[in-house]
């Protein structure tokens, strides 16, 4: 039997790009090659030689610096280029700045003849995710965005501490925009298998506290180190191993709404289930009517900065 080749290719080899193919090259075996596409060539050619050197102490993957036209026979296009928000700057602002920028790599990709699947991490990552989707027209269940799986990361490491368990045993989402609407759906978390409203003694002052610090986590981060990049580079990593491995995980992630929620023709962050075909499935929790109302709250912010792209 003739074992099948996978490979990904990686547009962005900033903080986040080049911790994305440490982890994944240190995750997924499956992985035969990987290419990376930068304006900074010198970059990826010696970021390219920088990975190299871990593959005889993990797995035999051969790993370059390469061009848009090299995606036509990947499985996977990762995008992570683009540009920060500045101080002053709206979102709308940053919008339209990474709206070109992805104008540029979307393209080139589709013209290469690739069939795989995008998976989108650039900021704002709702909007930039939906927008690919527009603009490469693949069908919405081939393009993902890391979403919210970060900001839940970043919940179940603060409830760990709170409630001095292991993180293992917490499982609780933030949903909605990976961003200022983000809320968490506390409703629906567990602790060790039980409720987490009922398995604990948390007040509601320590639910808005808890929500507040993942939305502030980012930023605490970047004030002592000047940027974060290794949850998501993880999160990214888990996603396009699940993937090429046809795990069918569910992972919070950008994904299309098509009336769950009561939302539609959007990606925000929602439990989902992932595999080879891309997005199977979206979850639709039952979410308590304070919660819903912050979903919907989400995504009419959502709109309203798209309707203000000009693609």
């Amino acid at each position: 039997m003739i074992k099948r080749r996978h490979k990904v290719l990686l547009v962005g080899d900033g903080a986040v790009g080049s911790s994305f193919a440490y982890s994944l090259l240190q995750t997924t075996p499956e992985v035969d090659e990987v290419v990376i596409v930068d304006l900074n060539k010198d970059k990826s050619y010696g970021d390219a030689l920088d990975l190299q050197d871990i593959t005889p102490l993990e797995s035999p993957t051969t790993i370059r610096s390469g061009e848009y036209s090299d995606a036509s026979d990947a499985d996977v296009a990762v995008i992570t280029a683009g540009v920060p928000r500045k101080p002053g700057e709206t979102r709308l602002d940053l919008v339209n700045k990474n709206v070109k920028i992805l104008k540029t790599i979307v393209q080139p990709i589709v013209d290469s003849g690739f069939h795989g699947i995008f998976v989108v991490s650039s900021n704002p990552v709702d909007i930039l995710t939906t927008l690919t989707q527009k603009l490469s027209g693949f069908p919405k269940e081939r393009v993902i965005g890391t979403g919210t799986s970060l900001d839940s990361a970043r919940l179940n490491v603060l409830l760990a501490e709170k409630l001095d368990v292991p993180v293992s045993e917490i499982d609780a989402h933030i949903m909605g925009e990976h961003g200022d609407t983000s809320f968490a759906a506390f409703d629906e978390a567990t602790v060790n298998g039980e409720p987490l409203k009922t398995a604990t003694d948390l007040t509601a002052d320590d639910y808005a506290a808890l929500e507040e610090a993942v939305k502030k986590r980012g930023g605490e981060i970047i004030a002592h180190k000047g940027a974060t990049f290794y949850g998501v580079a993880k999160c990214l990593a888990y996603i396009v191993k699940a993937i090429l491995e046809n795990r069918n995980v569910t992972l919070p992630i950008s994904a299309p709404l098509n009336g769950e929620y009561g939302v539609k023709d959007l990606y925000l962050g929602v439990p989902a289930v992932i595999n080879t075909s891309g997005i199977v499935k979206v979850l639709e929790h039952d979410l308590s009517a304070e919660e819903s109302k912050k979903m919907i709250n989400s995504a009419a912010k959502m709109k309203e900065v798209l309707d203000g792209v000009e693609l």
